[in-house]
This record gives structure tokens, sequence and C-alpha cells, in this order.
């Protein structure tokens, strides 16, 4: 927080023990405990110690100061008052940009300060340090992280941050609870508040909300008026529309993602992909240039080729586990939907098709699931370092599963049985009753979790109590009641995504649907919307309320989700072109009549359209490129010094050359 230029620390992490165990005393050895909160102490933080029914907390505060010493130690990157972004020094804190709310730093800057300073508290002395916890004993070594001995005496049990609950009431009011907002939301709040990755999520769906507006009115207007004679033409028209659309949309997010990153001072940067470390070193981090140059200088040629090494091996790893995972979605998935397909278009009882449903989402959660550990495995085995490469991998994997569940069903009523009314009403039952189901899902699951732990702690507590009279128990503290929500996690495990997948994947799914069979039913762009709206308002309440305040990710843009949005809409050029053969092919000869060869036509066309729009909008705005071209003139000063560095190193390096 920020007040009259004085930043205020907001306890922002708290730290998780079991309780303490009766003990008998023990002169020569530390309380873990007490020894932890004065390490903490030492490095600047602020404590305060909280008890809880079944654990003990400690949650933790950072004055500015001690959160500088730490950025300035790690060299996080800021951007300076001048436009440049260098390493953090203490020392010149006033050349460093501000945050919009006045902060000096960022949440996923502050969090990354945070885990440095606890968890760089360390045993530098020579000698193990005899510690205990109630009637646990053990020793700290030499140079081991407190928290890591801690963890393995099974004596920690979580560190995780805390929401600010001034901060959080105020976003209920202006976000989650503002119902007469319909898509605007405080972009920049939910950025200072949850980070990059999550605020980039909820602009992306805001303009993806506000933009369904227009296929929308079409797909009303289309659904309702009689356009008589010039029926056959209305829905090819509809369908170069929404194709045209979904083309600028995705041109026009892209400039909006460079106008946000640079409102909120963030230097985008294309990550280096796999192969980039080479003998343990990171090319990202920052070194010394003279250092850098006499290391390149030296082991030129064996860092080519190890770097060509690993690069090619990377790509063999990775080409095999895409086999893997394509092989399995024809040879596993592909018959199994299409058998459900069968049954439910030849099954005529209706409430056999509901047990055949409920039968399928069963094993299809199973199978999905299984295929995310399956797809998570292969990934660790392609030894890439850099997550959010490795992250992204996992989606294209995970996606490709999802693909085949959702659609394969559709495309065979559409494509094969060429039943468009079965089409239609499947349409419905997905965008409706699906999404329903999911919103009452993600949002009541959490809270039934967080009313079975929050009962057995209680019930715990007073089954350590029995016979001593302690009054009515429950849980009284914030931080407990926070640490009783479920994380922000994705379904398919909270090692490489957080919650986002799950969300990303319900827009992906939803946006294919609407695109790829919008020539046979054009009212579900109004369905879409109006899920949409609700969704902006569930997803705040899901963070907010529900869950514990989510790990912060800087990520700066939507990622692999924005190639597979243009992987849909290319799919949707053929599927929509293969839906108008069938609507106006009635006796179903297939045969090149005019208006077939039109439509065939029309498809090439819109190919042409998707990849030639896509140079017409640039992705980056006019005054993102000036206020970037302004800001590197500065740089040219820093740029000749680094020069004169490095060739100064090298008059060093030989003498010789410098007294000619």
């Amino acid at each position: 927080m920020y007040d009259h230029g004085i930043e205020q620390p907001v306890f922002e992490i708290a730290v998780v023990f079991l309780k303490k165990e009766e003990n008998q005393e023990d002169e020569g050895r530390y309380d873990a405990l007490e020894l932890l909160i004065d390490e903490f102490k030492k490095t600047g933080l602020l404590v305060e110690t909280v008890a809880g029914l079944a654990h003990e907390f400690i949650k933790l505060a950072a004055p500015v100061e001690a959160l500088g010493k730490a950025a300035a130690e790690l060299q996080i990157r800021k951007r300076t008052n001048i436009g440049m972004d260098l390493a953090f020094d203490w020392d010149q804190v006033k050349a460093f940009a501000r945050q919009a709310d006045g902060s000096l730093f960022s949440w996923c800057e502050r969090h990354h300060c945070y885990h440095h300073l606890i968890h760089g508290i360390v045993n530098k002395s020579n000698l193990a340090v005899p510690l205990k916890y109630g009637c646990r004993k053990f020793y700290w070594e030499p140079w081991e992280p407190l928290l890591r001995r801690l963890e393995t005496e099974g004596i920690l049990k979580q560190v995780f941050p805390l929401h600010d609950e001034q901060k959080k009431k105020e976003m209920l009011r202006s976000w989650a609870l503002n119902f007469w907002g319909f898509t605007r939301q405080p972009v920049d709040d939910i950025y200072l508040y949850f980070g990059t990755k999550i605020a980039i999520y909820f602009a992306f769906l805001g303009m993806y909300s506000r933009w369904l507006l227009f296929p929308a009115a079409l797909g009303i207007v289309l659904h309702l008026v009689d356009f008589g004679s010039l029926q056959f033409l209305a829905l090819p028209l509809f369908f170069i529309g929404i194709i045209s659309w979904a083309v600028f949309f995705f041109q026009f997010w892209k400039r909006k993602n460079y106008a946000l990153l640079t409102r909120w001072n963030i230097c985008y940067t294309v990550g280096t992909g796999p192969g980039y470390k080479i003998f343990g070193m990171d090319l990202n981090s920052r070194q010394h240039p003279l250092e850098f140059a006499k290391m390149l200088e030296s082991d030129n040629a064996k860092e080519k080729e190890a770097y060509q090494r690993d690069e090619w091996l990377g790509r063999l790893k990775r080409i095999r586990n895409d086999a893997v995972i394509i092989l399995s979605i024809i040879c596993l998935q592909l018959p199994f939907e299409l058998a459900y397909a069968h049954l439910y278009e030849i099954i005529g009882s209706d409430i056999l098709k509901f047990g055949l449903t409920a039968i399928y989402l069963l094993i299809i959660q199973y199978f999905t699931r299984m295929g995310g550990k399956i797809s998570a495995g292969l990934i660790k085995n392609e030894d890439v370092d850099n997550k959010e490469y490795r992250a992204d991998s996992l989606i294209y994997k995970l996606f490709g599963l999802y693909f085949m569940q959702t659609y394969i069903g559709l495309f065979y009523h559409a494509l094969l049985h060429r039943n468009i009314l079965t089409l239609r009403k499947l349409l419905i039952q997905r965008l409706i009753v699906s999404e329903v189901f999911e919103n009452l899902l993600n949002n009541s699951l959490p809270y039934l979790k967080y009313r079975y732990k929050k009962f057995g702690a209680v019930r715990l507590k007073k089954k350590n109590n029995k016979g001593s009279p302690i009054g009515k128990v429950k849980v009284n503290s914030r931080v407990e009641k926070e640490y009783l929500k479920s994380t922000y996690a994705a379904s398919i495990g909270g090692e490489l995504e957080d919650g986002l997948f799950d969300d990303f994947l319900e827009l992906a799914l939803q946006f294919g649907m609407i695109m790829m069979f919008a020539s046979a039913f054009p009212l579900t762009f109004a369905f879409a919307i109006v899920n949409n709206v609700m969704e902006i308002r569930t997803d705040a309440l899901k963070l907010l309320v529900m869950h514990k305040r989510p790990v912060p990710r800087a990520a700066a843009t939507i990622g692999a989700w924005l190639n597979i949005f243009q992987f849909l809409i290319v799919m949707s050029i053929c599927t929509n072109c293969a839906l108008l053969v069938c609507l106006y092919d009635e006796e179903g000869n297939w045969k090149l009549e005019p208006g077939i060869a039109a439509i065939l036509v029309i498809e090439h066309i819109l190919l042409i359209i998707k990849f030639g729009f896509s140079r017409f909008v640039p992705e980056e705005p006019a005054w993102v490129r000036a206020s970037r071209v302004k800001n590197a003139t500065h740089t040219q000063d820093v740029s000749r010094e680094l020069l004169r560095t490095i060739s100064g190193g090298e008059k060093m390096l030989n003498p010789e050359e410098s007294m000619k």
C-alpha cells in the first residue's frame, strides 16, 4: 500500500507449521520456531504469530527497504524513469519508476523478493545446530536452508500468499459484484493485485466478450428475419463476416496486449526456448560483458557443438512425445468418441441417452486425467529448463485430447449423418447445460472443500481436547480460514500450470464450438456472450473469495492459447464450408453445382483473407512503437559505455596490442 509517499507494509505471506506437541525441556537445543522468527526479523521482515486449531501460523510483511535490498541481490530488472530497464539498485531507488498505485514493486516482484528472503535463510556456521520442535529433535546442517530442513522433518506444511483484506473488499465492489459494468473491469487493479498472467486473461476475456456483440447481433438477425429469395446468400455472407471478425479481433488483441505491457512498464522479450542453457549457463541471466566475452572466446567451438547437440536432441524428443500423444488420440480416443457418437445417434430413448452420456463423461474424465499425467511426464523428459515453454508444450498436447473429446461427436452428426437438427440440439446442450454446469461445479467444489477442511479442523481440536472444557470450537483467525481454502490450480495438476489452464480451455472450446458450427446455428454467439459476462463475475469471485491468493506468474501474453485460437479459425473455415455444402446440397449427391462450387471458392478466399488481414492491422500500436523508439535513444550512451568496457577489457587481456 502507498500512503503520503510511504509504503505501509501489509502481511502478504503466511508460513504454516504443525501444532506443537507437549515436550520436556532440552536446554541443549534451540526451539526451531523461535529461531526461524529471529532469522525472519534479521532479514528485515515484520513477523506476527497466530495460533490455529491444528496449525501454527507466521504472517510476514516486508518494509520497502527489505524488499529493495532483496531485489538488488536478485538483480531484478526494473523500468527506470527514462524508460530503460536496468538491474535494481537500492542506492538509486529514486531513478526507478513506481507502479500505478505508487508502490515501488509489483506483486510479482514482491513475491520473488519474499521467496528469496525466506528461503535464503541458511546455517552459515561450520557446525550443525541442534534444534527441537515439540517432541521432535533434529540438526540444522551447515549451509542448509532452514525451511527445507523443517519441510523435510514434516514440520513446515505450506508457504502461501495472503489476501489483502482492504484491497480485496475494494475489488469485490468494483469488479466481482459490479454487475452493471457488463464487461468493464479494473484491469490495472487486477494486475497490481494478482500479477501479469491473470490480468492478461481477464483483459482478453473482457475484450473477447465485447467483440462478440457484433456476431451475436448478426446471428439474432439471421435467426429472426426471413430474407426471402436472398436467404441462400445470408449464411455465406454471415460466414464471411464472422471469419473476418475473428481475424480482426486477434490482430487488435495483439495491439491491446502490447499497449497493456507498455502501460504496466513490462519489457516483453521473446523466450529463448529449448537449448538455451549451455554448461549450466543461462543466457537470459545478467552477466558482466567482459566475463561473457572471455568465456565466448575461450570455448566458442565447444559451446557451438553443445548448443547444436542440445537443440537437435530436444527437437527429436519433442517429435517423439508429440507422436506418442497423436497416436494415442487416433488409436484410443478416436474410436471411443466415434462409438459414443454412433450409439447416441441410434438410441431412441432419452433416458438411455442420458445414461450413456453420464457413463461417457465419467470415462472421458478419467481418460483426460490420465492423458494429462502422461503428457506432463513426457515433457519432463524433454530436458527443457524454460518453464513457460514446458507449460505451452503441455497445453498443446492436452488440447488435442480435449479437442477430440469436444468436437468429434459434433463432426459425426454434421458431416457423416448430416443431421443438422441433432447438431443444433447438441450445440444448445453444450453451450447452455454444459457451461452452466461447469460454472456451478467450479464455484461450488472449492466451497465444499473448504467446509470439509474446516469441519475436520474443528473435529480434530475437539478430539485432542476431549474431557477439557474449551467452549465452542470454531475457526477464528483469518489466516487459518485462508489456509483451509483450496489452491488456484489446474485440474491436470499445478506443477506447470495454474487454474488459468481450465479457464482458457473453457474459452477455447467455446470459441471452437461457435466458430466451427456457425453456419448450422448462428444463434450460438448470443449464448456465448451471455455466458462470458457471467464468467467474468464468477471467475472474479472464485479468485477473491473461493481460493487462496494465487502465486503470481509473469507471463506477458496468453501464450500457446493464441496459436490454438488461430488454429480454430482455420478449422472453422473448413468445417463451415462443409456445413454449407450439407445445407445446400439437399439431395446428398455432392455435385459441384454452381452454388456448391461457389462455397469451395469462398473457402479459398477466406483462407487468403485469414492470412492477408493479419498483415493489414499492425500488431504494435503506433504510440507504443514511438515510445519504444524514444526510449531506445536513451540507451545509446549506455551502449557506448558497454562497448568501451568490453574493448578496454580486451586491451587488458592483450597488452601487446595496446602498446602498438
